[in-house]
This record gives structure tokens, C-alpha cells and sequence, in this order.
């Protein structure tokens, strides 16, 4: 444990940094493996599924969560596997 105020401080707060980005992380990870899962059954709600992981995407990415150049590669491996569907 650190002894300077400042030090203590920066421990606090990259610790609820860590903890909310965690959650984000995970919601973005769910909304892509049910995209996938959608598309993998290629079911009729697949189009909607990768709707909102892209959203989900672009909210991480905006936060700071996720570079843009690895959102685009995540968005456009979607969009594409769902066009090969058809």
C-alpha cells in the first residue's frame, strides 16, 4: 500500500476504473458471442443481434474500452460473416 495522499488516491480510483470497465467489457463480450450465436443459427433476429454489438462496440470504444482500429477489425468481422449468410 502506498504511503503518499496522491499515490493512495490513484490506487482508489484505478481500482473503480478497473471494476467498471470490467463490466463494460463483459456486456460488449456477451452482445458479440450472441451476435455470433445468431449468426451461427441463422436465425431471423441475427440482423438486430449484430446491430447491437456494434452498438455495444462503439460505446466501448468511445469510453476508452476499446482502440478504434480493433472495433472497426470487430465491427466489420461481424458484418461481414452476417452478410455471408445471406
Amino acid at each position: 500500500m502506498p504511503n503518499i495522499k496522491s499515490a493512495k488516491k490513484r490506487v482508489i480510483t484505478s481500482t473503480a476504473a478497473y471494476e467498471r470497465n470490467k463490466a463494460y467489457r463483459s456486456a460488449l463480450r456477451t452482445a458479440v458471442k450472441k451476435a455470433d450465436a445468431a449468426i451461427a443459427e441463422n436465425s431471423a433476429d441475427a440482423k438486430e443481434a449484430v446491430k447491437v454489438a456494434v452498438k455495444k462496440i462503439d460505446q466501448a470504444t468511445a469510453k476508452g474500452i476499446l482502440h478504434k482500429n480493433t472495433a472497426a477489425r470487430k465491427k466489420s468481422n461481424l458484418v461481414c460473416r452476417l452478410n455471408k449468410i445471406g
